[in-house]
């Protein structure tokens, strides 16, 4: 069955902090300490055979046989952990569904059959990429990864499509649930395209949108991390890379085909290879730019998408099945700055929770169903906090150290 990402809009309420005491800092870092101490819970089952980093033991684990009892941890990370990177998230205190109401992404079936759509993704995203391609990570994706050096940790699930994980910490695996941002795929051969090339194609092609952009670098509009001061010089910033100029006329964006459908030619029109026939061509102009056919049947052959999984699309098979076994094999599940709004991420931790792992949520703000997956937490010493993570987690880190040296 197809697995669609798909935006929950509705209200979240508060959370309620679990235990009590993690209501302050101290507890908030004992309680989440003590849970990736903790050894498996008693009688739970693996359906899948635990995952192994591909990475040497770190001297703390070679001298403490003891660090390896502690359960095998799952992270499940969403937008909050990028937050303090300067990215925009949903649903924070600054996020796109907080500030902007009327916000709505393009839908995947919107980016395949409009050119006029298109026009408009791809002149936000030319906006927004430098943004992005500037961005590093934070203190919370190295504590990430220092956790996965000390074995409490053996994959993270990612929600963001920044990349931020893969490229912080290699040698713990992550699965990119929505994809990366960072390449591109062709609609047609799945060729797959640098999106810093693309960006320079971008501005080749439209020296008038280049130049405003300059000027939008030059006045550090897109320096600011504060959404509150770039509205006030009349930017809105989104998710994955998008910059909303209001008032600006996309109709006359240009954008580049994929290079292999259409021959690496300019200004002809190309028979993709493998078809033949009526309306399976690729068009484009004297400048490389992407023409729509002349057939509507063919309305996105030759375009180049992001790598990301769109609103609306289809989660790849093997990603889907890849994060699945990520969780059947794990012990246990911490999601960090995630408010499950999107199926694709809450399904995982509701079949963490079916399976008897056990559960702690770091994230400000509700987070959607956690009045069920915490109703049994009394029980299962499931842990609910709401703090900054670029604070906690390295505090976090700090104290599993001082624990495995103890054991």
């Amino acid at each position: 069955m197809p697995l669609l990402r798909i935006p929950y809009t509705d209200p979240l309420p508060p959370p309620k902090i679990i235990p009590p005491s993690a209501t302050a800092f101290a507890g908030a870092v004992s309680a989440l300490t003590n849970f990736l101490l903790a050894p498996p819970p008693p009688g739970l089952k693996h359906s899948q055979p635990a995952y192994h980093s591909h990475h040497h033991a770190s001297p703390l684990q070679s001298r403490n046989p003891s660090a390896k009892q502690h359960g095998n941890t799952l992270l499940l990370t969403g937008a909050g952990i990028s937050v303090p990177s300067g990215l925009a998230d949903y649903r924070g205190t600054n996020g796109t569904y907080t500030l902007n109401k009327t916000y709505k992404p393009i839908y995947f079936h919107e980016f395949c059959q409009n050119h006029e759509a298109r026009k408009r993704y791809w002149a936000r995203s030319f906006l927004g990429w430098p943004s992005l391609e500037r961005a590093r990570a934070n203190r919370a994706h190295e504590a990430v990864g220092r956790l996965g050096e000390l074995g409490l940790v053996k994959r993270v699930i990612t929600q963001n499509v920044d990349s931020f994980h893969p490229l912080t910490h290699p040698h713990l695996p992550t699965t990119e649930l929505h994809g990366a941002l960072r390449t591109l795929i062709c609609l047609t051969c799945s060729t797959t395209y640098p999106r810093s090339t693309f960006q320079s194609d971008l501005a080749r092609l439209n020296p008038s949108w280049s130049a405003f952009l300059t000027q939008l670098l030059e006045s550090g509009a897109l320096e600011t991390e504060d959404p509150h001061e770039r509205r006030r010089m009349g930017l809105k910033t989104n998710p994955d890379g998008d910059v909303d100029v209001p008032g600006v006329e996309y109709g006359t964006f240009r954008y580049p085909g994929c290079p292999v459908c259409s021959g690496g030619m300019k200004d002809h029109t190309h028979a993709v290879a493998g078809t033949s026939g009526k309306g399976k061509e690729v068009r484009v102009d004297g400048d490389g730019a992407w023409l729509p056919p002349s057939h509507s049947s063919t309305a996105h052959r030759g375009v180049l998408k992001p790598g990301v999984v769109m609103f609306g699309e289809s989660i790849p098979t093997s990603t889907k099945h890849e994060a699945e076994r990520a969780v059947d094999a794990a012990d246990s599940i911490l999601v960090i700055g995630s408010s499950l709004a999107t199926y694709s991420a809450w399904r995982l931790v509701k079949r963490a929770k079916e399976k008897g792992s056990r559960l702690a949520i770091l994230n400000i703000g509700g987070v959607r169903g956690e009045d069920v997956f915490f109703a049994d937490a009394e029980m299962t010493g499931d842990i609910r906090v709401s703090w900054n993570v670029e604070e906690i987690l390295p505090e976090i880190v700090k104290e599993v150290e001082r624990g495995l040296v103890r054991r």
